[in-house]
């Protein structure tokens, strides 16, 4: 059995926060590279295709991504891609479709190739009634050949305050192994201007469920920056949430923008948090979950040192990529439903955001492709690149300089001039043809992959991206 010492893994977070203040700025998530906004309409359905066929060649296990857009109310700080109703029949169209979407996909794989890795995200996946997710799960495996190993990852987000013991009871048996449950705050004053009131005990019993029926990991939502949020109401929910630990949690930074997210213009400017205070709210956060053991995985991620995706960063097998962090790297991901996106290859490819719009392209019978993009040769290389340094705070350059046939510092000649900035305030280093987060500049390992992104030097593509912290 391996054993965990943050000083030796590297894996440590010095929270600074005059540095983290200094460093603050707005920058991609790095779910993928090249990111989301680079998509283009002039990739289709027939590349689609032709993507698929080109990676059945190397016969990699698969990734099934499913997007439930539907939410009974609005958060108000929410930015996904969700459709609010009350109308819990338009799960059975949307499953229905779903469905017929995975009759126009599958047949495109070898039906040899495995599903290891399953998801559903919205939205709210709970938002479909038992019978309609049994249709979803039973179909998809119908039509997929998914595997049984016990390394299988099959997740869900759940919102608990619409969901039973009972729905628990029926997840684990078809299936699922993993659970996430958005939290955000305990604090009655917060839930109240976020527009969403979710009792206490309620919630833990929720997570206590998942582990009666079996599920073998829990991860748990957290917000910092919300209104009327307070050091002191925000320690009582991180203890609280931590008396039960969870096998992750997720500790998210609130994003601010009303002009892109409608339900945020709900929110007072006034009951926000300053610059100054949410960074102590930050800093309470990773003091508490420092001392209760947990890992720092990357960017809001923390998980217990013998949970799967601690132990995958020790082994130098970590992945990112629209589902976040994951232990299983050597897939393709499949997305279906209203804006999921696939990973096929070396190409990306979405579906249309708009539900009307991805409704009529599988009505029609087509692959319902908005847009994409086939990665160059720079675009991989940078791919592998970035996504070493989001995973694993570091990077052997001369090694996957080697891989790729050429020279690192004269390829990277920029973005190592950019990278001298973060060096001189001790966030990174660079010696030997190694690149690395320092202990100080692991909460800003986007910082580290920005200097290495020829996108954000394309002026003529303005691009709005989220702040670092």
């Amino acid at each position: 059995m391996d054993t965990f010492s943050p000083a030796a893994a590297g894996l440590a977070w010095h929270f600074d926060p005059e540095l983290l203040r200094r460093h603050d700025r707005p920058g991609p998530r790095y779910t993928s590279y090249p990111t989301a906004p680079h998509f283009h309409d002039g990739y289709g359905e027939l590349a689609l295709r032709e993507a698929i066929a080109g990676s059945n060649r190397l016969g990699r296990p698969l990734s099934l991504y499913v997007h439930v857009p539907y939410c009974s109310s609005p958060c108000f700080y929410c930015g996904c891609n969700r459709v609010i109703t009350r109308d819990h029949s338009k799960g059975i169209s949307y499953v229905a479709r779903v469905l017929s979407e995975a009759d126009l996909m599958a047949p495109q794989f070898d039906p040899a190739r495995e599903v290891i890795q399953l998801h559903l995200g919205g939205g709210t996946p709970n938002f479909l009634a038992p019978a309609q997710m049994r249709e979803l799960l039973e179909g998809l495996r119908e039509r997929f050949n998914f595997s049984t190993a016990a390394a299988r990852d099959f997740s869900i987000e759940l919102d608990p305050r619409f969901v039973t013991r009972a729905d628990i009871a029926g997840l684990a048996a078809l299936g699922f192994n993993r659970a996430s449950l958005g939290v955000q705050d305990f604090d009655p004053d917060v839930q109240k201007a976020i527009n969403r009131e979710q009792g206490v005990e309620a919630t833990l019993d929720i997570l206590r469920a998942c582990r009666e029926y079996g599920l073998r990991s829990v991860n748990v939502d957290l917000i910092y920056g919300l209104p009327k949020q307070t050091l002191a109401g925000f320690a009582q929910t991180l203890e609280t949430v931590l008396r039960e630990r969870p096998d992750r949690l997720a500790v998210y930074g609130y994003a601010h923008l009303p002009h892109l997210f409608r339900a945020q213009r709900q929110i007072a400017d006034a009951d926000l948090p300053g610059p100054d205070q949410k960074l102590a709210l930050l800093g309470l956060a990773v003091q508490r979950l420092s001392e209760a053991g947990y890992q720092y995985i990357g960017m809001d991620h923390f998980a217990l040192p013998e949970e799967d995706l601690s132990r995958a960063q020790r082994a130098g097998q970590l992945h990112r990529n629209f589902m976040g962090y994951t232990t299983h790297a050597d897939t393709d991901l499949i997305g279906l439903g209203a804006s999921a996106i696939s990973h096929i290859g070396d190409t990306y490819s979405q579906n249309p955001r708009e539900l009307p719009a991805w409704e009529a392209a599988v009505d029609a019978g087509r692959l319902p492709v908005w847009r994409g993009l086939q990665l160059d040769e720079d675009d991989v290389l940078r791919a592998e690149l970035i996504g070493q340094l989001m995973c694993q705070g570091e990077v052997d350059g001369a090694a996957l300089a080697a891989r790729h046939g050429v020279d690192f510092e004269a390829y990277f000649a920029d973005g190592l001039r950019a990278l001298a900035t973060l060096q001189a305030d001790g966030l990174a280093d660079y010696a030997q043809g190694v690149v690395r987060a320092s202990e100080r500049g692991r909460p800003l390992l986007r910082l580290l992959a920005m200097c290495f992104d020829r996108y954000l030097a394309q002026p003529d593509q303005p691009v709005r991206y989220s702040r670092a912290i």
